[in-house]
């Protein structure tokens, strides 16, 4: 049996990180203040990345933390002492595509295990040995636009290095991410974490001689596809991935929310768990990565190019057949009662699915809604309350309460 692969979960703040680790992640990756590619989540202050890290740590857990910015000269200047601060922080590796911050790591951080990003766009075996030989790389994150053949063929030219892919979430229509369209149509620097996802949305074509016709567009066999591009999910190929000798599962979503981590975790620890145990694949994992909000699922390049039906081309938006309610903050034992703060309203007699760390998920009608000042109540309308349901099973902190959404 080949070595079971790392888990690796986005976190794009201090709580997401606790989740994901909660749920089952073997590792984490997050980003500071600077360097990294994602404005729109909260990321790391230094007290907060030091709290992240010995919550992992303590619990046999590892951290990276990205620095995966296409940099320019202003943002070399502070860089040394940035990465000084990360060796103090013990962090477990540093994800970098720019190779002036890697020369710059060999040279004044040498301790950092080095993990060069998909940014880099490697997509052959000699790439990767010249990132291990010449720059010291301990991993390498392969372009998302590799097959598992291809993936198989770098690992074996490179057997003492390990090999992280993307598994599951968002793919960029550009080259593993090297796209210039947010910054053309919007000013928001993609390589600079400030991607406005202008590949989402809904495009018409207008010749000059007609304004303000818009012709929609179509796409045939020999033509035009456009920008959006399916979720990945390879949830039900956790065997193929691990012959193709990949170490670590990669989650993509640092702006997703703590139910999405939490739920996309899970299932991905229970496929590895069961593949490891030799159990069958259980397409209730399949099926729970379906109440999250995603777009529809494709398995991008890992079993060849992808045709048109990779792509999305009706829409833009999100499938969300089930919304989240809650999250429970105590267990009442005393009177056998759930507290849920709320997300979203739910009714008395709704049925309620409630996804808790190392358990199965657990189904509980909501027989009786009991509010802040203890009066029972019909419905529980209002974001951020809290309110009491029965319930015969301690529940711990930290779940989610959903329920499927009525179409």
């Amino acid at each position: 049996m080949c070595k079971k692969p790392e888990l690796l979960a986005p976190a794009g703040d201090l709580i997401k990180l606790k989740t994901a680790i909660d749920y089952g992640a073997d590792a984490v990756y997050i980003g500071g203040k600077a360097f990294s590619l994602r404005v729109a989540s909260d990321n790391f202050s230094y007290d907060e990345m030091k709290e992240g890290i010995e919550y992992a740590h303590t619990r046999g857990k590892k951290v990276y933390v990205a620095l995966n910015i296409i940099a320019h000269n202003k943002d070399l200047y502070n860089l040394t002492e940035y990465l000084k601060q990360l060796e103090e922080l013990k962090v477990d590796g540093v994800i970098v595509a720019d190779l002036g911050i890697m020369n710059t790591i060999k040279k004044y951080a040498p301790s950092l295990n080095l993990h060069v990003s998909t940014q880099a766009s490697i997509t052959n075996y000699e790439t990767v040995k010249f990132y291990k030989e010449a720059l010291g790389a301990t991993r390498v994150v392969l372009a998302r636009e590799l097959s598992l053949e291809e993936i198989k063929e770098i690992k074996d030219n490179n057997p003492d290095l390990e090999i992280e892919c993307f598994v599951h979430g968002a793919m960029c229509i550009s080259y593993s991410g090297r796209c210039l369209l947010s910054n053309y149509m919007t000013g928001r620097n993609s390589n600079e974490g400030d991607c406005a996802q202008s590949c989402r949305w809904k495009y018409h074509l207008m010749e000059e001689k007609r304004p303000g016709q818009y012709l929609p567009v179509y796409e045939d066999e020999r033509g035009t596809f456009i920008f959006n591009s399916k979720d990945i999910c390879m949830i039900e190929h956790i065997d193929k991935l691990v012959k193709a000798g990949v170490s670590s599962f990669k989650i993509e979503g640092r702006v997703k929310s703590e139910y999405y981590v939490a739920t996309v975790v899970k299932a991905y620890r229970d496929a590895i768990d069961d593949y490891f145990n030799n159990k069958p694949f259980n397409k209730e994992l399949e099926d729970e990565l379906k109440k999250i909000s995603h777009r529809q699922y494709t398995t991008g390049f890992y079993f060849g190019k992808p045709d048109n039906t990779a792509q999305v081309y009706t829409t833009n938006s999100y499938v969300r057949s089930y919304e989240l309610i809650g999250t429970v903050t105590e267990y009442l034992k005393d009177t056998k009662e759930v507290v849920i703060e709320q997300r979203n309203r739910f009714f008395k007699d709704d049925e309620l699915e409630i996804l808790m760390p190392d358990q199965p998920c657990l189904k509980l009608k909501a027989t009786k809604i009991i509010n802040e000042d203890n009066e029972e109540i019909d419905i529980a309308p209002h974001p951020m309350n809290k309110v009491r349901i029965p319930c015969d099973i301690e529940i711990k902190p930290g779940s989610f309460v959903r329920k499927e959404k009525l179409l």
